[in-house]
């Protein structure tokens, strides 16, 4: 038998490594392990709903599991169902907040995140699963098939529109897990958290969430031959702005000694920091160039200058973006990148000439002028938990005999006199 297997490996065709593009970074894909859900609920609510809750809860990990969490439409359908449903177990009139123990983990690599008997840490966890999946349709939008084979990326206007919506959508969802359900769940819980599910990670992705919608507005305005350059140097400052915020939301979650994404996430954020730097500098130099002061030709020539620096260091932040595990690759230029990698060598190398003798004149290279604040266009979709299943309506409850409300009643009672 051994020789036989042997023989058929040596004429089996090895896997295709298929290294996935990157465009809209998610940083985990958490999927619900399964878990009891009937038996803790056994006679606290009409078995029907139990056993709704823990059918719609078990579809969600088979299709994830069975898709690799490709399926969004599926999913995202199931999770608002299950949302729907979840709520009545934070609802402290019914008393079942603590009774399950959900279990969830990592979609890449299996590994267990964490479990806990609260019912807002479920929440909590579907919610930004819901975020990770509208950030991954807005990255699969973003990378259409080249049926050329020519490797130039061409990504329609209406598509671009799409993604900011999504990429607004799933800041939302983020926003909503900080400021709603994060502080609704016990210091001690909170404490066992994966990094993932710190109030610094999830801020962060949030923001960096905006920054790529406003980055895919840059490259709108470049496309748009009536967008001028003040419109395109406030989106740049404005992408910045967010990317700095993004940074520092991370810088205190200690990324670093992350095993899972930690690293990676800090590498795309860099890149981006990056490249917006440098986008930023260069539309600045534009605009100070077009005045007829020498002092501000020199300052242009710095703010040129120091793009194609920032440039070169966003191309080595993005290399490191790519190979830090798990390995991905960047898609190929495109958007307002693609125009920016052509014409900021190119007018660093011409303003520098043609104004190389004032910079030897006034010795201001080293002079680097600070950027314009923008007031921060972008802001996250408001969202909302859905309206509580009809079937949780516990006036119509009847459960061993009595109504809902007596019942549970009766079980702290017990509680009490034990």
């Amino acid at each position: 038998m051994g020789c036989t297997s042997s023989m058929y490996a040596v004429g089996r065709k090895k896997k295709k490594l298929i290294v996935p593009e990157v465009v809209v970074f998610v940083p985990s894909m958490p999927i619900p392990v399964q878990s009891d859900l009937q038996r803790p609920l056994r006679g606290l609510i009409p078995k029907d709903l139990a056993d709704r809750l823990s059918c719609i809860r078990n579809q969600i990990v088979l299709v994830a599991e069975d898709t690799g969490g490709s399926a969004i439409t599926e999913l995202r359908r199931a999770l608002e169902e299950y949302l729907s449903i979840l709520i009545g177990l934070v609802k402290k009139e019914y008393g079942l907040e603590g009774l399950i123990e959900f279990k969830w983990k990592n979609l890449v690599d299996g590994r267990h995140e964490m479990c806990a008997s609260n019912s807002w840490y479920e929440l909590l966890s579907v919610i930004r699963l819901m975020a990770m999946l509208t950030l991954s349709e807005a990255d699969s939008i973003l990378i259409p098939k080249d049926l050329s084979g020519s490797g130039i990326r061409v990504v329609s206007s209406d598509c671009k529109r799409d993604a900011v919506d999504l990429l607004l959508k799933a800041a939302g969802y983020l926003e909503f897990c900080v400021r709603d359900v994060l502080v609704r769940i016990p210091p001690d819980i909170r404490k066992r958290f994966p990094k993932d599910l710190h109030d610094g990670v999830l801020e962060a992705i949030s923001i960096q969430a905006l920054g790529q919608g406003t980055e895919i507005q840059l490259g709108l305005a470049v496309e748009c031959q009536k967008a001028t350059l003040s419109v395109k140097r406030r989106l740049a400052c404005e992408q910045l702005s967010y990317f700095s915020q993004a940074y520092q939301c991370l810088s205190g979650c200690d990324m670093d000694a992350d095993n899972g994404y930690g690293k990676k996430h800090l590498w795309f954020i860099k890149w981006k920091f990056l490249g917006a730097k440098a986008a930023a500098y260069y539309y600045h130099g534009l605009i100070l160039d077009k005045g007829n002061e020498p002092s501000g030709h020199v300052t242009a020539v710095c703010c040129f200058l120091a793009a194609e620096q920032l440039l070169s260091e966003s191309k080595k932040a993005c290399l490191n973006f790519c190979l830090a595990a798990p390995v991905t690759r960047a898609p190929p230029l495109w958007g307002a990148m693609k125009h920016l990698h052509q014409k900021i060598p190119e007018v660093a190398s011409r303003k520098s000439q043609m104004y190389g003798y004032l910079l030897e004149q006034e010795n201001a290279l080293q002079v680097l002028p600070d950027l314009p604040d923008f007031q921060l266009s972008l802001r996250p979709d408001d969202y909302q938990l859905p309206q509580i299943d009809p079937a949780w309506d516990g006036e119509k409850w009847e459960v061993q005999g009595q109504p809902l409300k007596d019942h549970l009643k009766d079980s702290e009672d017990e509680i009490e006199t034990e």
